[in-house]
């Protein structure tokens, strides 16, 4: 479960090396106690750029969008079982929902099939 202030790594070759998550986009707050919204396995989040490479193109003063493809949290899947990663990581996207970077590293969860992001799919070294 990703929420604000969270750091993500960010898992494309874009130039962007950790990012803080500021903004869970299309979440709104539940009702009970604990309001926060919190992003899962192929959600959106506005992020700021904390660490990157000299030669980024992307403006460390922007506001981004990541798609989540990791999470420490375990996701439940339909037939019972769960999978978690090692750590939390998003991939940058454009404005259309297309990755910014030619690769991507690491595993993704197949959870972002269902949420139509086909290219990162096609993209990434394995599927889990």
């Amino acid at each position: 479960m990703i929420q604000q202030e969270t750091m993500l790594d960010v898992a494309d070759n874009s130039g962007v090396k950790t990012a803080l998550c500021i903004k869970v986009l299309g979440r709104g707050g539940s009702r009970g106690k604990y309001t926060r919204p919190v992003a899962r396995v192929g959600d959106v989040v506005c992020v700021a750029i904390k660490k990157s490479l000299p030669t980024c193109q992307l403006d460390d003063k922007k506001v981004h969008k990541c798609v989540i493809i990791r999470t420490k949290s375990p996701v439940r899947r339909p037939d019972g079982s769960y999978v978690r990663f090692d750590s939390n990581a998003a991939v940058m996207i454009d404005g259309d929902g297309n990755p910014i970077g030619t690769r991507i590293f690491g595993a993704v969860a197949r959870e972002l099939r269902e949420k139509n992001y086909m290219k990162i799919i096609s993209l990434a070294s394995e599927v889990v």
